[in-house]
């Protein structure tokens, strides 16, 4: 499990940029990964002004006790002081590995640090995810930020990694998306006006590491079904977030080594894995592996090429901008065996899916998952890419494919030099990175191990409203009666027998049309899972064709859309001719983004929404997505499918998936001959054969030339020149937020938690779409309320995700979800609570400010799984701002707890076995956190008691589980305290 930051040694490295030099700051290693150099995935240079770098600074704390409570600089003559100035004056711990890396015809590519040359038989048994890991440590270890133990502790990995032990990470660079992004540039920008305020240097502020920021989760589907769809899409889209990206323009301009990819240029995931993954960096002369975090959970779509890369929490990827180094536990590693070859018919989401099943059983949270055997050579870097998307489904922090000959043909098909790609594999050969499946392999050691013939792999989807429900295609029409039948849950609806036959009749614009149980209103081909893949894509298109020639055509109140990652597949499309046969069915190109499987679906039509409402209909929604949470696709499709695109559009063409694809006819063809499942779908062999002619290299060159000259809307945004932002306090869209208000350099200490109320009573699977706000934003919602008041007209309302730059309304969408279920309601679903002293029942936004308005604190009960789902930082800083003090929980997704350790709200578990039930809490309750008041005598990971008002005591675990953790809570967060640490420091 990982950790915002863990160890007592990270309390005392560097935070930011100073003036001071290089060589007084950090080792020449360490340096390096914050160094700029494109070379490796695209021509240096190729946007302006990359590769500016500010050395980093020492810091300025003397312990970690001490710093919990202080952050004045220490004197020359410290300890601390003079430990830092001689790590500074010592030479690499393992310069004698530096080895040089010839070129073939002379020359040398670079050095490196040389794993062969430790000579230890360790090493060779070590997973190739922890190799990665193991180069970091020796690479940056400067017995300062990075210790000899460190390396000591990744080497005999085998042993350690049962014991939980913590090691220092130093990512090469950090990932956004515009979702996330907005409101890391606005925490950024607000950290360098504290910093103004404080006396300090606000250009202390600014990022370490190379940071990406590719704007993808803006676009919606408001047109569809239309030839123009493209353009107005990407109209409205600017007019909605012009400000937003008018800001993000600012940023790239006033923080150093900040990139924005422009909207309408793909999804972050595939602009990632196409374009922006360097596999190996070779900067002033040291090569090492590309590794990265992002901001988005999907960030694992970069391990299918070998890349290290997973999601954290925007409060996290913040300080490693800043350059915190990252801790982590040791991961244990999942050993993951494939052999044979999919069967014809079969898809790659079907395999994911498949994975997806079978790790959540095995249980893998906060483990690696690593690949490997004979059946690899059988998966292409896009089907590699489709399993590496979806760790967070299954759980893991990543799913690794080490680089082997798939991937080098992968990096030349997308327009990397051959020059490169040799350097590459030069590189992962000689430092025993690469797998080579001509060779004899070696055993490798995991901490448990699965296998897979791919030959079982069923066509299948999942749903209805979890990724890893998974069933098979045969048995879907069973298991939709069964949800119907079935009480309200993960697999139920609870429709009484004798109204699961209805129909409901209504007229489409002038046409008649019908919907019933299970109906599809929303068949969508989008997200990063699956629009890298050609053979899904080109897949899917040849069904779309099939079924155009048999004469069978998508009904028009289905809502179809297609939403590519990036611009290569459009070309792919026209290439094969398969886009006309596309927009014959609907699913013409809506935007290159993220789309429908984030909620920007779009309104459905007003005749299909109202035969929905008004008759209670169990609508569907079909995508080629990774998320069916409830709630988020569409307010109004109760049950949503995860399916290949293929998938997509034979659903869309059947117009239920009340279906049985093996015996019932999809519809009736031209010549009046029932149409089959069977008829339409395209072999294996068709589909190799329009991959194999139609993705060519000089699509993904001209695609990515082009990204880099912007579009006209981006280009014509106007960016102000200063480094402050100036704040329009009537914005909607960015507002500065409140959590320095006040802040002096003296951290606040802990917060005594005594006599609060329970602001929500939660079961098990609380997942982040329902803490967080997303999606659309509900008409009768506080945050609706707050823009009618200042003037914002319900069409420009827009999403709460394009908000996130505004704390207002992001408080107001906390815990807003239409699907929440909260006990204090007694069944009843919807973003309402109890306020326990009037038992009036309120929105929880409401009760929030009545709690705080009264000078009460509250908690939250939860049960297990308390923050799963995409790692998103408004459902921490959401909860902080509601006056959320404590959450205690069966347990926690690993991100979310480390966000809600950042924004210093308190995280506490049960006893095992315990639960609110079994300890008779109704809620109703007033809780007292019995945690001492003085910092140096709380340790992490200790029993706390609580107590209640009626007389009940039970003990729970502290899940502050990291000194720096600790220091953090002192501070008031993580935020804070990187603030008080760069004011602190000499300039």
């Amino acid at each position: 499990m990982y950790k915002a930051a863990s160890s007592a040694r990270l309390l005392l490295r560097s935070l930011s940029s100073s003036a001071s030099s290089p060589s007084s700051s950090c080792s020449p290693a360490s340096r390096l990964v914050a160094s700029r150099c494109l070379a490796l995935s695209r021509p240096c240079g190729a946007w302006p002004g990359r590769g500016r770098v500010l050395p980093a600074s020492s810091s300025s704390f003397t312990g970690v006790r001490a710093q919990i409570g202080a952050v004045a600089a220490p004197a020359a003559g410290t300890s601390f002081h003079r430990r830092r100035m001689a790590t500074s004056a010592t030479e690499h711990a393992f310069k004698n590995i530096l080895t040089s890396l010839p070129k073939p015809g002379g020359g040398e590519f670079g050095k490196f640090y040389s794993l062969p040359a430790l000579n230890d038989p360790r090493i060779d048994k070590l997973p190739y995810s922890i190799r990665i890991l193991l180069e970091s440590a020796i690479r940056n270890c400067d017995d300062f930020q990075v210790t000899k133990n460190d390396v000591e502790k990744i080497i005999d990995w085998e042993n350690t990694s049962p014991k939980l032990a913590e090691i220092p990470f130093k990512p090469a660079r950090v990932l956004l998306q515009d979702f996330t992004g907005v409101p890391a540039v606005v925490d950024l920008a607000a950290m360098r006006d504290a910093m103004a305020k404080l006396g300090s240097d606000a250009n202390k502020i600014n990022p370490l590491v190379p940071v990406d920021l590719v704007i993808d989760h803006s676009v919606q589907v408001d047109v569809a079904r239309s030839h123009n769809a493209l353009q107005s899409n990407m109209e409205l889209e600017f007019i909605r977030n012009k400000e937003r990206f008018g800001f993000l323009k600012w940023g790239s301009t006033a923080f150093q080594n900040m990139l924005v990819v422009p909207p309408g240029s793909g999804i972050v995931h595939q602009v990632n894995l196409e374009y922006l993954g360097r596999v190996v960096f070779n900067t002033d002369g040291i090569m090492y592996p590309d590794s990265v975090v992002g901001t988005d959970s999907h960030t694992t779509m970069i391990d299918g090429l070998g890349v290290a890369g997973w999601g954290v929490g925007g409060i996290e990827a913040e300080a490693t901008m800043l350059g915190q180094p990252m801790s982590m536990v040791l991961p244990g590693v999942v050993g993951f065996k494939l052999t044979g070859n999919l069967r014809s018919g079969v898809t790659a989401t079907d395999l994911v899916l498949t994975v997806t099943q079978m790790l959540r059983k095995h249980g893998v949270v906060g483990k690696f998952v690593e690949f490997y055997g004979e059946g690899m050579g059988k998966l292409s870097l896009a089907d590699r890419a489709t399993i590496a998307n979806m760790s967070p489904e299954y759980g893991a922090t990543m799913g690794f494919f080490p680089v082997d000959h798939v991937t080098l043909d992968y990096l030349k098909l997308t327009g990397r030099s051959d020059e490169t790609v040799s350097m590459i594999e030069a590189y992962l050969r000689a430092n025993n990175m690469f797998v080579d499946y001509n060779e004899p392999q070696l055993e490798r050691v995991y901490s448990s191990y699965l296998a897979l013939d791919l030959d079982e792999v069923e066509p299948c989807i999942s749903g209805p409203k979890r990724p890893h429900d998974r069933v098979t295609l045969k048995e879907m029409k069973s298991d939709w009666h069964s949800c119907l039948d079935n009480k309200v849950g993960f697999k139920g609806f609870a429709v009484p027998k004798e109204q699961q036959d209805k129909v409901v009749k209504f007229d489409f614009h002038g046409q008649p049309a019908e919907l019933k149980h299970g109906s599809v209103v929303i068949a969508a081909i989008t997200s990063c899972t699956n629009t890298s893949n050609p053979s899904v894509m080109l897949g899917a298109a040849l069904v779309a064709k099939k079924a155009c020639e048999l004469g069978l055509e998508v009904k028009p109140w289905v809502k179809t859309s297609l939403a590519p990652g990036s611009g290569v597949v459009t070309k792919y499309l026209l290439k094969s001719g398969l886009q006309e046969y596309f927009n014959k069915q609907g699913f013409h190109l809506v935007g290159y983004g993220c789309t429908t499987c984030i909620g920007n679906s779009g309104d459905l039509d007003e005749s299909v929404s109202a035969a929905i409402t008004e008759n209670d209909v169990v609508a569907a929604a079909v995508l080629s997505g990774n998320r069916n949470f409830e709630g988020r696709v569409h307010p109004l499709t109760r049950a949503n499918y995860l399916a290949s695109p293929p998938l997509v559009v034979a659903y869309a063409l059947a117009g239920t998936v009340d279906i049985d694809f093996e015996k019932e006819p999809i519809g009736v063809g031209k010549d009046g001959k029932e149409v089959y499942f069977r008829d339409i779908w395209p072999t294996t062999e068709e589909i190799a054969q329009v991959v194999q002619s139609s993705v060519l290299p000089d699509m993904f060159k001209s695609t990515y030339e082009a990204i880099t000259k912007g579009n006209p809307m981006w280009n014509q945004l106007p960016v102000p020149e200063a480094t402050l932002y100036s704040w329009d306090p009537n914005s909607t869209y960015i507002h500065e937020p409140p959590y320095f208000k006040d802040m002096t350099m003296s951290p606040p200490g802990p917060h005594p938690v005594k006599d609060a109320y329970c602001l929500l009573n939660f079961g098990d699977s609380i997942t982040t779409d329902h803490i967080s706000p997303a999606g659309s934003i509900h008409k009768d919602s506080p945050a609706a309320k707050f823009l009618l008041e200042r003037g914002v007209d319900r069409k420009d309302f827009n999403s709460y995700g394009s908000r996130r730059g505004n704390d207002e309304i992001m408080a107001r969408g906390t815990f807003a979800n239409i699907r929440i279920v909260n006990k204090f309601l007694g069944g009843e679903v919807g973003p309402k609570t109890i306020h326990v002293p009037s038992g009036e029942k309120l929105s929880v936004f409401d009760a929030a400010t009545r709690y705080k308005s009264e000078g009460h604190d509250t908690i939250i009960l939860a049960g297990a799984e308390y923050g799963s789902g995409s790692s998103r930082d408004w459902a921490a800083k959401g909860p902080m701002l509601l006056g959320v003090k404590a959450v205690i929980s069966k347990s926690f997704e690993r991100i979310h707890r480390s966000n809600l350790v950042g924004m210093g709200i308190i995280p506490l578990c049960y006893k095992t076995g315990e639960d609110a039930d079994s300890l008779g809490l109704t809620g109703h309750e007033r809780f007292t956190i019995n945690l001492p008041t003085d910092v140096s005598k709380i340790r992490p990971g200790q029993d706390v008691t609580i107590t209640t008002d009626n007389g009940k005591s039970f003990s729970c675990t502290l899940r502050f589980d990291t000194e720096v953790e600790l220091a953090y809570y002192n501070h008031g967060g993580i935020l804070p305290y990187v603030i008080r640490s760069l004011a602190g420091q000499q300039n």
